[in-house]
């Protein structure tokens, strides 16, 4: 506005001085002063909303098959692509994957993710409330996102482990955020944490919030009951997003005075939630849509870096998964498992054509196909490319490829020590495998982790039964 003050000014400074000339610029001025203070005020926002739920430690696919949707590397390629500076960036819950130790190092890697993707809030799902009070404080403390949560509270003093609400300046306009997790969705909270109703947290989070926020968006890890129920008790909450649903919202709905939208499905779905918002105007929806991240879109190389060095760190750390006692500590007082597990070598001399099968399948060589990715040391992927991995006699990481690697007898038959005696003449023994089944086949094929699994097209190519006579003599 100076600058068009002081064109006008520098024009008129040509014209010969008289009182009229100098009435007319005056008013000129102030004219233009007016038209151009009008022209630059926010009365209008175009909001975009991004939202992403249940990533369920998705920082990368896998890699165990091609075709494979989804990833926070594919999300940043997305959002980096088309996401403006003023587009807010939200996450629902379930961003962990679960509650152990590796679980825990690989949520702190997802935080550095979601940061650099400018998140503006994490809310708390079901499997963030199971870790401990105290690991959530440093999860507060030390996590360059801000995460929310109004009624996941110290089970002693209950109080919010997390901050209720957070606002953001988007423009002229003022955006709050509250986050809440149904108790439903969380039923086993970690130590030292109780989940409070969401209703009571909603109010109360309301009350803080009144006058100082122009937009209220509700996040909300809880189903579509639950949300249509929250919808119609809280209509300041204009923008409802969830959500601990089965799959991604098939339309915007429209509840109250309510927008109730929701996205699931481990990172493979990104939420988009287009509004206007303009003064003494009701909220507009400029456009909404549930977009697939395809296997299409290209990886991020910054978070593959950031998932290579989750790797190298839990390679170099000892997990619970590491210590043997530990994975009987839940066991039946008084009861042992009598079989464990002594390797594919135990079995090939016995059962010669099962072994030729073996040999000639993937089976034998599937742990090779951890080495290139470096996943070979990483719990989440070496239990379906061992023997027995989380069991009490079963594959640890210290034996690298030396013991109990790759997908062998035991994987689908269970542990074979008993077995073993039995044919070599322990009498005392009376062991029989039992009957299996595709379900057996489906514990590690299943979902992106297989092309889709049918037993009659997968079962001939690695067909094997009974030996002859013969082959399984009793060796004394």
């Amino acid at each position: 506005m100076r600058c068009c003050i002081e064109s006008i000014i520098g024009w008129f400074r040509h014209l010969p001085g008289n009182v009229l000339q100098q009435v007319l610029l005056i008013a000129i001025l102030l004219l233009f002063a007016t038209a151009c203070q009008k022209s630059s005020s926010p009365l209008a926002l175009d909001l975009p909303i991004y939202f992403t739920c249940d990533t369920h430690g998705r920082l990368e696919p896998c890699g165990c098959f091609t075709g494979q949707f989804g990833g926070l590397t594919r999300l940043k390629t997305v959002l980096d692509a088309e996401a403006s500076v003023d587009a807010l960036r939200l996450d629902v819950g379930d961003a962990a994957a679960g509650r152990e130790d590796y679980d825990l190092i690989e949520y702190r890697y997802m935080l550095q993710a979601f940061a650099a993707m400018h998140y503006d809030a994490l809310n708390v799902g079901g499997r963030e409330a199971q870790f401990t009070a105290a690991q959530l404080r440093g999860m507060k403390s030390n996590s360059p996102v801000p995460i929310i949560s109004a009624n996941l509270l110290d089970k002693t003093s209950r109080q919010p482990i997390f901050d209720s609400w957070r606002i953001v300046q988007r423009g002229a306009f003022r955006v709050a955020m509250i986050g809440v997790l149904d108790p439903v969705a969380a039923e086993n909270p970690g130590d030292g944490l109780a989940v409070g109703d969401m209703e009571s947290a909603i109010e109360r989070c309301l009350a803080q919030l009144q006058g100082k926020a122009d937009l209220i968006v509700l996040v909300a890890f809880a189903d579509e009951a639950a949300l249509t129920r929250l919808a119609q008790e809280f209509y300041e909450c204009k923008v409802i997003l969830g959500g601990k649903v089965s799959q991604p919202a098939q339309e915007l709905v429209r509840q109250n005075r309510s927008l109730i939208y929701f996205v699931t499905n481990e990172s493979r779905a990104l939420g988009i939630l287009r509004l206007r918002l303009a003064r003494d105007m009701p909220l507009a929806v400029t456009g909404n849509e549930i977009r697939l991240l395809h296997d299409k879109i290209p990886q991020n190389a910054s978070f593959h870096q950031l998932m290579q060095r989750y790797r190298e760190e839990i390679r170099h750390t000892r997990l619970a998964a590491d210590d043997p006692n530990g994975l009987s500590s839940d066991a039946v007082p008084g009861v042992r498992t009598l079989a464990s597990y002594v390797g594919s070598e135990q079995c090939l001399t016995c059962h010669s054509n099962a072994a030729k099968v073996w040999k000639d399948s993937q089976h034998a060589h599937a742990f090779a196909t951890l080495m290139a990715p470096k996943a070979d040391a990483d719990p989440k992927c070496i239990g379906c490319h061992t023997i027995g991995f989380g069991r009490f006699s079963g594959y640890r990481r210290e034996f690298g490829e030396a013991r109990l690697a790759n997908v062998g007898c035991e994987s689908c038959h269970g542990p074979g020590s008993l077995h073993v005696r039995q044919r070599q003449g322990d009498r005392t023994i009376n062991f029989t495998f039992r009957p299996l089944g595709a379900g057996d086949c489906a514990k590690c094929h299943f979902g992106e982790f297989s092309r889709p699994f049918d037993w009659d097209q997968f079962w001939p190519a690695i067909q094997h039964g009974k030996e002859p006579p013969s082959a399984v003599a009793v060796t004394r």
